[in-house]
């Protein structure tokens, strides 16, 4: 019974992790300003931020106006600690070539299995997975948006260190007609430009699914209207 307690008490101390760390963020990191294209009309939406390195997700979490009602799409691979080491070694954590590399290597990706793990384990995100077990990550995107609560999904992918692929990611999309089959919503992509150095979101026009075109049909266009905004 005691051991029990202890895993018990263990548990509710990692759920609130994130939330201590956010409000410790708010008190140590300057403020931000968000500059909206068009007013919000407050239904369930996707906000698809460029990545800004580590701070654009800390940023969304921490400072962005709806950030109380948002919940980022996460790495699943980044909540294992036995997968971290790789995915920060494939994720460009330091520059490649550089003096320090050799310390980086054997230090930092355990450092990271050790501390984001738990920290992302009690943010109340979509874990994504990239197998067949992604069906998990859009059932609970579509739970929270069922709620009326809105998604956060970086959609850039990473091709070096603080570099992305000019083409987004594009499998995301498929939660806009599963929106419309389950929740009759005609699902929002809103991009946001993060400009961390300035402290400033720009919240970009959205770009509307449309249930009356095929996702294939219009799929160009939705990426189009983000990559603009990001």
């Amino acid at each position: 019974m005691a051991m029990k307690s202890v895993f018990t008490g263990l548990e509710a101390l990692m759920g609130k992790l994130y939330t201590v760390l956010r409000g410790a963020c708010r008190v140590v990191m300057p403020k931000m300003r968000a500059e909206w294209a068009v007013p919000f009309d407050g239904k369930p939406s996707v906000f698809c931020p460029n990545h800004a390195g580590a701070f654009g997700p800390i940023d969304m979490c921490v400072f962005f106006p709806l950030s109380d009602h948002c919940h980022p799409w996460l790495n699943a691979a980044v909540m294992d600690p036995k997968l971290v080491p790789a995915y920060v070694r494939q994720d460009y954590w330091w520059r490649p070539g550089c003096r320090l590399e050799p310390l980086y290597n054997a230090t930092l990706p355990y450092l990271a299995a050790a501390v984001l793990p738990p920290i992302l384990r009690s943010v109340p995100g979509v874990p994504v997975y990239h197998d067949m077990q992604v069906i998990k990550t859009f059932r609970k995107s579509i739970e929270y948006l069922r709620q009326g609560e809105h998604l956060i999904i970086f959609p850039q992918q990473p091709s070096g260190f603080q570099s992305h692929y000019q083409e987004l990611n594009r499998g995301f999309l498929q939660i806009a007609p599963m929106a419309w089959r389950t929740l009759n919503l005609r699902l929002k992509f809103y991009p946001v430009h993060i400009d961390y150095k300035k402290r400033y979101f720009r919240i970009g026009a959205p770009v509307e699914y449309d249930p009356e075109v095929s996702l294939k049909e219009q799929e160009q266009r939705l990426i189009d209207g983000i990559a603009a905004g990001i």
